[in-house]
């Protein structure tokens, strides 16, 4: 009984693993992403696989936040399904749409700044 884990009641949070595809250049890439994984509370166990490319962790966890703390260290981090990130990008916005606009020249005074002679021969 003294081996308990208190969990709190949430469908976001739940026992599970979380697979991610991360760029790793080096081994020690490997070292980074134990060390930032390692600090979130309730995770058992990192997971890295040099020639995969790919980081599995254990625990009880949320995973988008799993994602959101490697992202911190690997901006290209991503899950191994596609689904998963999917979920995790946000829609695409209609850009703006371009306009003309008209453009000064510098003045002579401006140019004089930008090219100053000097008679230090």
């Amino acid at each position: 009984m003294a081996n308990l884990q208190i969990v709190p009641a949430s469908n976001n949070v739940e026992a599970q693993y979380v697979e991610m595809m991360v760029p790793l250049y080096s081994h020690g890439c490997e070292k980074k992403v134990k060390k930032t994984l390692a600090g979130i509370k309730g995770i058992y166990s990192v997971n890295v696989d040099y020639n995969q490319q790919k980081v599995t962790v254990w625990g009880i966890c949320n995973k988008y936040d799993v994602l959101t703390t490697m992202r911190t260290k690997r901006k290209e981090a991503r899950f191994w399904n596609d689904e998963d990130n999917a979920e995790m990008e946000e829609p695409v916005k209609d850009p703006k749409p371009m306009t003309l606009t008209r453009v000064r020249s510098l003045s002579w005074k401006a140019w004089r700044m930008v090219f100053k002679r000097s008679y230090s021969f």
